[in-house]
């Protein structure tokens, strides 16, 4: 019978740096097939993501996303979600995790993952643009792949949503964002905007950036300065290239080219190289997929057994 596997379960046992040791076995795997269905009722929507990596797994991810949720009575989340992991040869179904769990987990290793790849190892200064539940994440997933980080910047366009992130990780909430990002050495952005507003001339030579609040063809959060002057990664060519404005706006634009985009997750895991400099500044977009959820499911659930 199939298990249930909720964050409690696994919560004492997870680990960035072996979920980072995961994605890169993952992809060395056979690249996987992925595909998305999502429905629409006004507001309101389903999302299924499938991905089927042979000899490793099949996992569907499920969300429900009602915006109004919160203003129901008693409230609920806006987004509720479950993953269900099959075998890879014989169908079975084999757990279902909390969807909320892997996507926490994939979207903040999925960025940590390309930092251990691109930034320069001596990073010493981290930024975080955003203060939600990703930004959250993401300070611990830094602070476990780079321990010898000595300060974690956070801004927010509302100071004060900084402040309560800062205080509540031990980091220090900055109001000007040009002076927050002109010390970085790795720059870590997760928010909701569709104007670009994070400068090329903001970012010193070396910075690695980390992209991950674009998900929609109208968002971009790097201006067309930064994206120019970067070398550019992403994790999966499939997902993000062409859906999210981040880098679709400045292809159509003519601002680069895809050619530019150097390499994605599949190919720095199989020896292609990544950084080749101290002074390069390497641009990392987050695009997110099914298969990254699904390697992030079968290691919870390894972890889970154990």
């Amino acid at each position: 019978m199939p298990v249930f596997i909720n964050a409690e379960d696994v919560k004492n046992n997870l680990s960035w740096s072996e979920l980072c040791d995961a994605l890169h076995e993952g992809h060395q795997a056979p690249q996987a097939d992925i595909d998305d269905i999502l429905f629409k009722q006004g507001d309101n929507a389903v999302l299924n993501r499938a991905a089927w990596i042979k000899g490793k797994g099949i996992g569907v991810k499920t969300a429900t996303i009602f915006p109004n949720n919160a203003n129901r009575s008693p409230a609920l989340p806006n987004v509720q979600a479950f993953f269900t992991l099959f075998d890879d040869e014989n169908g079975q179904p084999l757990a279902f995790i909390d969807g909320n769990l892997v996507t926490k987990w994939k979207t903040a290793g999925d960025s940590v993952f390309a930092a251990k790849l691109l930034a320069r190892p001596d990073s010493k200064v981290l930024t975080i643009i955003g203060a939600g539940a990703v930004a959250s994440s993401m300070i611990d997933a830094y602070r476990a792949l780079f321990p010898q980080l000595e300060t974690v910047q956070v801004w927010n366009r509302t100071f004060a949503k900084a402040q309560e992130l800062a205080a509540e990780k031990n980091a220090i909430a900055i109001e000007s964002l040009p002076e927050a990002l002109s010390n970085a050495d790795i720059v870590s952005s997760s928010t909701m905007s569709t104007a670009s507003f994070i400068k090329g001339d903001w970012i010193k030579a070396g910075t690695h950036v980390d992209l991950i609040g674009a998900y929609r063809p109208d968002m971009r959060e790097a201006d067309d300065d930064l994206i120019a002057k970067s070398r550019i990664f992403v994790d999966s060519r499939s997902t993000a290239i062409h859906d999210i404005g981040e880098l679709a706006m400045p292809i159509e634009n003519g601002v680069i080219k895809e050619e530019d985009v150097i390499a994605d997750f599949y190919q720095l895991c199989n020896n292609q190289q990544g950084r080749k400099s101290e002074t390069e500044i390497t641009l990392f977009k987050n695009g997110g997929g099914a298969h990254l959820d699904l390697m992030t499911a079968l290691y919870i659930m390894e972890k889970a057994k154990k």
